[in-house]
């Protein structure tokens, strides 16, 4: 059995200290799910809040399939995507202040960001999960519900925009899979 299945046991006996401890062990993940979807705006602690309070109003119907982590990607995933949909203006302080932010900590931060931001969702998702969120292809295909070869084919094609938009080869070894497991 995974630890996940000991957790949620512990939660739905109503042990406060369980839920604590999950959500400080998918908090940061999904963070910085939630961060990358967003090109780094400040909404992202918000929707990563959002996606623990969803799963905590379903969880007296949730059933342990597998892991719980997977789940939050899920709800996190669906968020982040409403988000784009309600095309929430954001204010003119905030962009300046996040490209001068970004701009010092690493020039190359901005191609970057342009790059995911204009590669097809399918694409980037597939990358932020692969390469920010450390999962193995079988993961993904498991959380986004796609066959394994569809995950290698997304990969390699994001692999490919990235080296035709910002004309690197590897970008800090974001999109490359050699040396690890699938």
């Amino acid at each position: 059995m995974d630890t996940d299945f000991f957790l949620i046991q512990r939660m739905k006996k109503g042990d406060d200290t369980a839920i604590d401890e999950f959500v400080r062990k998918y908090y940061p993940d999904i963070l910085k799910y939630c961060w990358y979807h967003l090109g780094g705006n400040s909404c992202a602690e918000d929707l990563t809040q959002e996606t623990f309070e969803k799963f905590f109003r379903s969880f007296p119907e949730y059933q342990h399939y597998g892991k719980a982590k997977n789940y939050l990607y899920v709800i996190a995933g669906n968020l982040c995507k409403n988000f784009y949909k309600k095309e929430t203006p954001v204010p003119l302080e905030e962009i300046s202040g996040q490209e001068e932010d970004i701009a010092n900590a690493a020039g190359e931060r901005v191609d970057l960001e342009r790059a995911l931001g204009n590669m097809p969702e399918e694409y980037r998702e597939v990358l932020l999960f692969y390469s920010f969120q450390g999962l193995k292809q079988k993961e993904i295909a498991d959380v986004l519900g796609i066959g394994l070869p569809l995950v290698k084919y997304r990969l390699q094609k994001a692999r490919e925009y990235l080296k035709a938009s910002i004309g690197e080869e590897d970008v800090h070894g974001l999109a490359k899979t050699k040396g690890r497991k699938n």
